[in-house]
């Protein structure tokens, strides 16, 4: 009976967060059949601890968490090096409405430059809005490499889309 209990809540967490799972793992690696992949083995692996999960605190960030990790050993592995070659090919998936659509993919291409921990840091601090300490805690590192990563990042990022420093917004939290 507990069982079935579990994997109804497992089922219906993961039915009301597939959405925002895959948007944060399209982000973090640039190819949606990609992400598709991402949070299916982040799924499987959230299923498997699914005991301890369900009694985290923090829900979504445990999965954040898993989805995260997956993402990195991906990018560690010989296969991340050779999917990473692949999404780099030109894609001509539609990402949704942008109101730009050309400084929307403009903004994909040169979030897809950026090297696996600088990205990871983007996506979790200004798309998942997690503060400096909660990034730090999902990526196992410390604040101050959070805000390296973030800096150099963000600096990349500026310098690929040419917007340089000026008209941005610095978060401080």
């Amino acid at each position: 009976m507990a069982k079935a209990k579990d994997d109804d809540e497992f089922t219906e967490f993961v039915a009301s967060r597939a959405g925002w799972l895959r948007g944060t793992a399209y982000l973090l690696c640039g190819d949606w059949h990609r992400a598709d992949d991402l949070v299916q083995e982040s799924i499987t692996k959230l299923y498997t601890h699914w005991g301890r999960a369900s009694g985290a605190d923090n829900r979504d960030g445990y999965a954040r968490k898993v989805l995260l990790n997956t993402f990195l050993a991906e990018q560690r592995s010989g296969w991340g090096r050779l999917v990473a070659r692949r999404a780099a090919a030109p894609q001509d998936e539609a990402v949704g409405p942008v109101a730009d659509l050309e400084t929307g993919l403009d903004l994909r291409r040169a979030l897809a430059a950026l090297p696996a921990r600088q990205r990871a840091t983007v996506v979790l601090r200004y798309y998942c809005d997690l503060s400096i300490d909660q990034t730090a805690e999902a990526l196992a590192c410390s604040p101050g490499n959070v805000k390296s990563q973030a800096s150099r990042g963000l600096s990349t990022l500026r310098t690929l889309l040419g917007t340089g420093s000026a008209g941005t917004t610095r978060r401080t939290t």
